[in-house]
This record gives structure tokens, C-alpha cells and sequence, in this order.
């Protein structure tokens, strides 16, 4: 529930719409939290704290597509702060553990248009930066780096 809390509070028009408990069959103690249902920005999610046995790896992560520079910046502050850790190419993994990539909007087009010059360019641009920098990244897509 407090990862939940935590989504809520970064993206906007987010809410918890349910949360349930464990009861007396378990198998963790009744009345911890065994569902969270939210959605982030209008899109829905379900967490379950299953417990310490389960956890994150990089196989998962969340896509956050970005209009502009401020959004990138705010999301990735937002999702590293308090022990979230920066990671290579726009992800990051959050306090929590679980990883998210930070891209511009229409990224995927820009690694793989049509335009395989272009795309190789931005691609390796993407390959040295950490936080994306869309200035960057569009200058060098274009060959002006």
C-alpha cells in the first residue's frame, strides 16, 4: 500500500480504488494488506504483497512516455528519490525495486524508423546518457552533435 501511495503522489489524476487484507486463513498475518488496486494517470494496476520471498528484477519495467524535458526531469527525480537508483539509456529502479524506463513520447519510432542512419545515431546517443536529455538526443538523431 505505501508503494501505491508513493505512484499516486508522482503521477497525476492517480487514486487507490481498493485494498484487501489477508484474513485468518493467511498465510500472512490477518489484516495485512494482500491487494492494492490503483490507477496511475488512468491506467490500472494490481499489487500484491506476497511478501519478502518475491521481488523485482529488471526483466519488468514501466514505461513512462515524456512530452517534453520538464516531464522527463520530473519523473525521474520523482521515481529516484529517497534510495531509488539511476540506471543507463532512461531507466531507473524506484525505492521500492521495481524499474521504469523515462523516454521522450515517440521514442520507439526514433530507435527504429525508417531512417536507419537517424535511428543508429539516436541509438547510440541513447547508449551514453544516463536521464535522458531530449536536446541531446534529438541533435545527435539528426546529426547535429
Amino acid at each position: 500500500k505505501e508503494a501505491a501511495e508513493f505512484y499516486c503522489s508522482v503521477f497525476p489524476r492517480s487514486r487507490i480504488t481498493r485494498v484487501t487484507h489477508y484474513g485468518e486463513a493467511g498465510p500472512r498475518a490477518a489484516g495485512t494488506v494482500l491487494t492494492v488496486d490503483f490507477e496511475l494517470d488512468g491506467q490500472r494496476f494490481t499489487a500484491i504483497d506476497g511478501g519478502p520471498e518475491f521481488t523485482f528484477d529488471e526483466a519488468v519495467s514501466l514505461l513512462v512516455e515524456c512530452d517534453d524535458q520538464a516531464e522527463v526531469d520530473h519523473y525521474w527525480e520523482a521515481l529516484t528519490a529517497d534510495g531509488g537508483q539511476e540506471g543507463p539509456c532512461g531507466w531507473l529502479k524506484d525505492k521500492y525495486g521495481l524499474s521504469w524506463q523515462v523516454v521522450p513520447r515517440g521514442m520507439d519510432d526514433l530507435i527504429d524508423g525508417p531512417d536507419r542512419a537517424r535511428a543508429d545515431r539516436a541509438m547510440r546517443a541513447v547508449l551514453t546518457m544516463g536521464k535522458l536529455d531530449l536536446a541531446a538526443l534529438m541533435a545527435a538523431a539528426d546529426g547535429r552533435d
